[in-house]
């Protein structure tokens, strides 16, 4: 039966008795309605064929099955669905092997679990991610799983989500073997193997064994992170009854689960999410594009930011050419630096030798002209336009013409910067968000004379390092910051009116942000700020409305919560509601005659997240975001909204 066709996705081919079924649905080979077919018309062709003894189910390209197709969420259900092709394959009377050489993701993983084994190469990863999309699996993960290493070990990687490479998969129980060879050749074999043996079918396995404690804590912490998200507590209850009820009942509270979950608000908001960080990737005049080769990157300033930057640099693969003002300044940007790997090392996201092999790739300096090696070099010095001109004029003279020159300011005008520069064309923003080794986001920003290959070579250059990047006009701000100035103009008119800060920060962590707006700030410390508006007083218009809470705070010498006293106390650490904070805002809302009202936790939500959405179709409306999905990837990434809220931008077109 050479060269056999079951669909357009699914060939096959006979290897000495054993049916090869190749999946070529690219480019992830996802379970499309077409690959379901195709699968389930291979399973019916050879189940009386005498010629076959035997089943390996195999994928072209580099992805065993990407997980289900997306496409068709919202759409009528075309026969067979994933769950009766999965449990066509468990139940089959012929040893069915999964060949892994890539990514099982999601419904990849179901269908491998239904298989009597599974075979990988040592690079292919499994993946239960449907959490992340608001989901739970659908096909039987919640419930196979756990039957085949456990419910603990399941709940983990179910509620999480995460990527589990090849030789922890074998360790914890989810793969028979992996290998380095013939991957299909020895699927093959395992399949002759098991002819011979009565077949492990997954879904009859015994239900695992609970330690009730231990589960319950487990599911405590999960219930915790999850911050009001369902799909991680719907998934710790279906890994729990997969302990207790027959399989039957578990596929069928597991499959009305997802269907639930995939029709709700919170898997929408996800999705959006998902397709967001693809169309993001699209840049309008960006079209054919290439970016400049950049290996080395110098890096003016090894502070806090420069230094996270660095390391961010680093784990991409840069050489790194550190600059600091003296030698010594240089010295400490070094241990700065090397300090970030060796807690990276201490917290087991990097090894020893990865570690070494990052630090001989960072060299530090206090002279300009050692920086002429760099590809792109990225200033992170004080955020004042004098301080950042001077480097850029100083750097003009050692660079080469073609070396970009990107600027990490928050608030300053990148065109002023690039305006006084030699080569204004080289100049675009490169707006990182700290600690740059950990956030994911980096707002890029196209300036006036920023050639396209440049955008595209900072774009590039994001990438590289794993962040997302999202393009942005100039603005003051940029997208995230002048957003987060109008929600934190709304919180403090929200005090005048008669909102306290812990009524505010309480109305946002149940809505889902880690952290409630007063509570950063004094994590953040008040300072900076106030050093800015102090810096802006002379051009603020005096018919707008100013709250000065704020300011009589730090006049108090209550700069956050390393001062002990911020917008709340800190005894022993500890946050706690002050008094004293509360009179100083009556005093203030006195001393403007305002009488205060008293709000509702969604009167508070309506006018904070109002502002953000009022903002961001300000910065559509004058072009300084491409799309609105950009903002909500912005908010969401640089400061703390719920994914599973979708965004600002996406819950006002939701209620529109």
């Amino acid at each position: 039966m050479p060269g056999l066709a079951y669909s357009q996705t699914i060939s096959g081919d006979m290897r000495d008795g054993i049916l090869e079924l190749t999946i070529d649905n690219p480019p992830v080979n996802a379970t499309s309605a077409d690959v379901r077919k195709g699968l389930m018309a291979a399973l019916d062709a050879a189940r009386d064929d005498q010629s076959v003894t035997g089943i390996v189910i195999a994928a072209a390209g580099k992805t065993f099955i990407g997980g289900a197709d997306i496409r068709e969420f919202g759409k009528p259900p075309v026969e067979p669905i994933l769950p009766d092709v999965i449990d066509a394959i468990e139940a089959y009377g012929k040893p069915v092997i999964a060949a892994l050489n890539g990514a099982a993701l999601g419904g990849g993983l179901e269908v491998a679990l239904a298989c009597h084994g599974r075979v990988a190469l040592s690079s292919a990863t499994v993946a239960l991610p449907e959490v992340k999309l608001g989901l739970v699996p659908g096909a039987g993960g919640t419930q196979r799983l756990p039957r085949l290493i456990g419910a603990l070990a399941a709940l983990e990687m179910i509620a999480s989500g995460r990527t589990v490479k090849a030789a922890e998969a074998k360790l914890l129980g989810v793969l028979d073997e992996v290998v380095e060879g013939d991957l299909l050749e020895i699927s093959c074999a395992l399949a002759r193997t098991f002819a011979a043996h009565p077949l492990r079918r997954t879904g009859a396995l015994p239900a695992p064994d609970l330690n009730a404690a231990a589960f319950a804590e487990a599911e405590a912490k999960i219930v915790a992170k999850a911050r009001g998200q369902t799909a991680p507590v719907e998934i710790a209850h279906l890994v729990r009854i997969a302990s207790s009820e027959p399989l039957a009942s578990g596929l069928a509270e597991e499959r009305q689960t997802f269907l639930r979950l995939r029709d709700g608000q919170e898997s929408k908001a996800l999705r959006h999410v998902f397709f967001a960080e693809r169309e993001a990737g699209k840049v309008a005049g960006l079209e054919g594009v290439s970016p400049r080769p950049v290996e080395t990157i110098g890096i003016a300033g090894l502070g806090l930011m420069g230094s996270g930057i660095a390391v961010a640099a680093l784990s991409a693969g840069y050489r790194v050419i550190g600059l600091e003002q003296t030698a010594d300044a240089a010295d400490k940007g070094r241990e700065r630096v090397l300090g970030l790997l060796d807690r990276a090392v201490k917290s087991g996201r990097m090894s020893t030798e990865k570690r070494d092999v990052q630090a001989l790739r960072l060299t530090v300096t206090a002279d300009d002209a050692d920086l002429s090696r760099s590809d792109l070099v990225i200033e992170a010095v004080f955020d004042d336009l004098a301080v950042k001109v001077d480097l850029f004029q100083r750097l003009d003279k050692v660079l080469r013409p073609d070396a970009i020159l990107a600027t990490n300011t928050s608030y300053l005008n990148p065109d002023e910067i690039a305006a006084a520069t030699a080569h204004p064309a080289r100049v675009l923003g490169l707006h990182f968000f700290s600690p740059a080794n950990i956030m994911r986001l980096v707002e890029v920003v196209n300036c006036a004379k920023t050639a396209p290959e440049v955008l595209a070579t900072g774009l590039g250059v994001a990438k590289r390092m794993r962040k997302l990047a999202i393009v942005t006009g100039v603005t003051e701000g940029f997208i995230g910051n002048r957003i987060f100035s109008a929600y934190r103009r709304e919180a403090e008119y929200l005090l005048e009116d008669g909102a306290l800060p812990h009524e505010i920060d309480a109305v946002l962590e149940a809505f889902g942000f880690p952290m409630g707006l007063f509570a950063v700030y004094d994590m953040a410390g008040l300072e900076i700020a106030w050093a800015r508006r102090k810096r802006q007083a002379a051009t603020r218009n005096p018919s707008d409305r100013y709250v000065e809470i704020a300011d009589r705070l730090c006049q108090a010498g209550r700069f956050g919560q390393k001062a002990g006293l911020g917008w709340y106390r800190y005894a022993d650490g500890k946050r706690e509601i002050d008094p004293d904070v509360t009179a100083l805002i009556e005093v203030c809302r006195a001393a403007k005659g305002i009488t205060p009202k008293t709000f509702s936790g969604s009167e508070i939500l309506e006018r904070l997240l109002t502002a953000m959405a009022d903002e961001g179709q300000a910065l559509l409306d004058e072009g300084i975001a491409a799309r609105a999905s950009d903002i909500d990837l912005v908010m969401i990434n640089g400061y703390g909204f719920p994914a599973h809220k979708g965004g600002p931008m996406f819950l006002v077109a939701q209620e529109s």
